[in-house]
């Protein structure tokens, strides 16, 4: 049994791209790493073909149950270990998401040229632009460090066997912060009714040596970049993707309030 993923670039041109970065690095991940094992790719220019192990498991019920999230953050504990240092060369998050983690700074300029008046953003964000703008300025040395980031962990990128916690769909892995693997992850388990993310950041093994600033300035970027994701048109195929984002935009917008006192 085998799990095929295959996409062509006709719908969609930046999708194999993305692709060939996932078979490049999922092959590359060492058999220590949990994560379904890559077969075989294909790429003939036009459609990009990556077949996987079948792993018998399940993806984490939401709301989350707090055994299935247990055993979750501690997997993630676990991965930030193996991954540090990073066992492959990749680009540092910084140097993949300096654009994207730019939100605010983008809604900033959008509503001075009077493209954006900022409604249903919310109102402590449009007080405060100025300072999460400078803020989120801060989030590029902020991520430096030496571990394989997945940065894309939400429940449906994991998989649970009955002992075992995988992690799939690594097109978007860098190096970074260890801690970032657990910050990024925490707004999408409060959005699937989970804790709230300073309850679990604050008393994680990854969060409680992680330094103030620099994660503050992080969330900063992943608030902005959720916030301002969720004003775009939704892209072909994914109706309900921007009210996924304005969704986890939600919960990390309420932990920086938290960490910034900021009125």
């Amino acid at each position: 049994r085998v799990f095929l993923k295959a996409i062509s670039s006709r719908p969609n041109p930046d999708s194999p791209a993305m692709h060939r970065r996932e078979a490049r690095i999922a092959a590359a991940l060492p058999a220590t790493v949990p994560t379904p094992r890559v077969l075989l790719s294909y790429d003939d220019g036009d459609w990009v073909a990556i077949v996987f192990e079948d792993v018998d498991g399940w993806t984490p019920v939401t709301p989350w149950r707090p055994q299935e999230l247990s055993r979750v953050l501690d997997a993630v504990t676990q991965l930030v270990e193996s991954l540090t240092p990073s066992p492959i060369a990749v680009e540092t998050i910084a140097e993949r998401l300096h654009e994207p983690l730019q939100g605010w700074r983008t809604l900033q300029a959008a509503a001075r040229d009077k493209r954006d008046d900022l409604s249903s953003v919310p109102d402590w964000a449009r007080r405060n632009l100025e300072g999460l703008t400078a803020l989120e300025s801060e989030w590029e040395p902020a991520s430096a460090g030496a571990t394989l980031l997945h940065f894309d962990l939400r429940a449906d990128n994991i998989l649970l066997t009955a002992d075992r916690v995988l992690v799939v769909d690594w097109p978007h892995a860098s190096l970074g912060a260890g801690w970032m693997e657990l910050l990024q992850i925490l707004p999408s388990i409060a959005m699937q009714g989970g804790p709230k993310p300073w309850e679990i950041f604050d008393s994680h093994p990854l969060g409680r040596g992680a330094p103030d600033r620099e994660v503050t300035a992080v969330l900063a970027a992943v608030a902005g970049y959720f916030v301002r994701q969720s004003r775009q048109p939704a892209p072909p195929g994914l109706p309900t993707l921007r009210a996924f984002q304005r969704d986890q935009g939600i919960p990390a917008i309420e932990w920086l309030m938290r960490r910034t006192g900021w009125p």
